[in-house]
């Protein structure tokens, strides 16, 4: 729940209204009092004047001897003229005259002669007394004076009544009441209009400050008062400018850095100081078949791999400088990653990690057939090497006079031998075409013309095995644009291994057709078929289905990798079906001349 906000513009409307009555209050209170005092002491000063009057006029016209009646009369001209209550009292207490009693009201008067104000007039020369009428029932002034120049004959006494101040405190209050009302309401409007001059101002530089926070920082604050508001809307602009600036740089400073991340290679994911994917590279999504937004989630959510969460986990925990982890996947295709991750550390702040992948399937790939061609070589080199030592060593020791059985020693160490220097020209020819060192001879050829050369060389040997070998290739077919010497070869291996693995009475089917730009040759065999988990690697080097069978029946194990690389070197493909006990298909395309 939003709290409420009071605009300036009502706060120093509101101020100026406290001010006000602040100040109206103290000056009420000031007058007030005031005005009581005064007055009080205006009645004061005019009743002590009269008293000395009266007294006067009393000790001309009274005299002991005269009754109470008389002098009674004496006192009620004396109040008459100075419309006040006077009251004549002997020095004994006793009541002689009141302006306001009659003869027999005085009779019935209690005794006055401890009244403050008579016993200060007796005693001092005037007395004063201030108290609350209970007969009048409101407060009294009560003024004494001794009446007697040589000896003390009475005290005359005047009493006003102070109800004038009352009415004089009424009528300011009424007064300033409205006074106050007309001053107050003109002074808030007065406040209103003056804060609304001053807010107005305010307003724009806070609407103007918002749209900066918003992103908008071509609105401009132009404010003209000449004061602290002008120099506020003049920091507001500098403010904005400077803003303006430093985000641009920094979103140079990201977009570089996210270019050169989403750039990358190698895969790259970004995750914060709480282990949640802040970015993720293109080419770690394709890497890890990554479809959904990774933002905001942890990298085992996305990546599936509680490896990787745990590289990421220990990097934050432990803040390594790197941390590196190989491991291998299997989602959406078997790969080995190698994996490093570091965190991200400013003025000893953790701000997050970075990790980097690399796939490294290939490189372990080659690792593992340099291993497997080492152990291959090693493998096909000691059999012959050792059966050439074997003999040679038989011969030498005196096998040479046996004569029938020298000679088949030396063919045998003749076929190894042969053996021997076919596996070196093969591994020397591979080397060549993968390093791409071979120089194709390129011309104009005709396929069927390559096809017929090879086939008549195997004519005997597919004669011996009961091979049937049927071409099926059109005289009006398009040219090729080959190395000539290479397409032999090609040919040559394919067909060789057509009728090695094949089954007696078997076939062997070479056929061309024309596709897009290529020409596409099959070389279909019926034999005994591959196993559909050898085909992923029937092309590499050394590799074979049937071990023994494949050196009881010759061949060095590279004629397929070395046919490989000759097509490619062609800018064509080779590809293998095959189906166990069903026979084999080559197919590979060759450009059109």
């Amino acid at each position: 729940m939003s709290k409420f906000k009071l605009p300036i513009q009502y706060k120093f409307t509101l101020i100026i209204a406290i001010i006000n009555i602040v100040i109206f209050s103290i000056v009420y209170i000031y007058l007030k009092d005031n005005l009581q005092s005064s007055t009080y002491n205006r009645i004061k000063n005019t009743l002590s004047r009269e008293g000395l009057l009266a007294r006067s006029y009393l000790e001309n016209q009274y005299s002991p001897s005269l009754s109470i009646e008389k002098t009674d009369k004496i006192i009620d001209q004396i109040g008459k003229d100075l419309d006040l209550r006077v009251t004549f009292i002997d020095a004994k207490g006793r009541v002689l005259g009141d302006s306001e009693l009659s003869g027999k009201e005085l009779d019935q008067m209690e005794n006055h002669l401890y009244r403050p104000e008579v016993q200060q007039a007796l005693k001092g020369g005037r007395g004063e007394s201030r108290r609350f009428s209970t007969t009048l029932q409101h407060d009294m002034l009560y003024m004494a004076y001794p009446v007697g120049k040589e000896k003390r004959q009475g005290v005359i006494r005047l009493a006003v009544s102070l109800k004038e101040i009352k009415v004089v405190v009424y009528q300011l209050r009424k007064l300033l009441n409205v006074s106050f009302v007309i001053a107050f309401i003109f002074s808030v409007l007065i406040g209103f209009i003056a804060s609304f001059y001053i807010s107005t101002p305010l307003k724009k530089i806070s609407d103007i400050a918002k749209r900066i926070a918003g992103g908008d920082y071509l609105k401009r604050s132009n404010i003209s008062t000449g004061d602290e508001i002008q120099e506020l809307s003049n920091s507001i602009n500098y403010m904005s400018d400077q803003i303006k600036e430093r985000i641009s740089e920094i979103e140079t400073n990201r977009s570089r850095f996210e270019a050169i991340l989403l750039s990358m290679f190698e895969g790259v994911v970004v995750i914060d100081n709480s282990g949640s994917v802040r970015l993720m590279n293109d080419a770690l999504k394709r890497l890890l078949d990554v479809s959904e937004n990774p933002l905001g989630k942890r990298p085992l959510e996305v990546i599936r791999n509680i490896e990787i969460q745990e590289i990421a986990d220990k990097v934050l925990n432990l803040r390594r400088d790197v941390e590196s982890l190989e491991i291998h996947i299997l989602q959406p295709l078997e790969k080995t990653l190698q994996v490093h991750a570091t965190s991200v550390v400013k003025d000893n702040e953790l701000l997050g990690a970075v990790l980097v992948f690399h796939d490294i399937t290939e490189l372990r790939r080659l690792e593992n057939i340099r291993k497997d061609f080492v152990a291959n070589v090693s493998h096909e080199l000691r059999t012959p090497i050792t059966n050439i030592k074997g003999f040679s060593e038989t011969l030498l020791e005196g096998a040479l006079e046996d004569k029938e059985n020298a000679k088949d020693f030396v063919k045998t160490i003749n076929a190894d031998s042969n053996r021997l220097a076919q596996l070196v020209e093969d591994l020397l020819d591979l080397s060549k075409i993968e390093s791409g060192k071979v120089s194709l001879d390129l011309s104009s050829c005709e396929i069927k013309d390559i096809v017929d050369r090879v086939v008549t060389s195997f004519k005997k040997k597919a004669g011996e095995c009961k091979i049937g070998i049927k071409i099926d290739i059109l005289k009006n077919l398009p040219k090729v644009c080959v190395d000539e010497k290479s397409i032999v070869q090609v040919f040559l291996n394919l067909i060789d291994n057509a009728i090695k693995y094949n089954k007696d009475g078997g076939f062997v089917k070479i056929s061309a057709k024309e596709k897009d730009n290529f020409i596409e040759v099959s070389v279909s065999d019926s034999g005994i078929g591959i196993p559909s988990e050898d085909l992923p690697r029937i092309f590499e080097r050394f590799y074979r289905v049937d071990k023994a069978r494949s050196r009881e029946l010759g061949g060095t194990g590279l004629g397929l990798s070395i046919a490989k690389h000759l097509i490619q070197s062609h800018k064509g493909q080779i590809t293998v079906q095959s189906e166990l006990g069903q026979g084999t298909t080559f197919v590979f395309t060759l450009p059109k001349a």
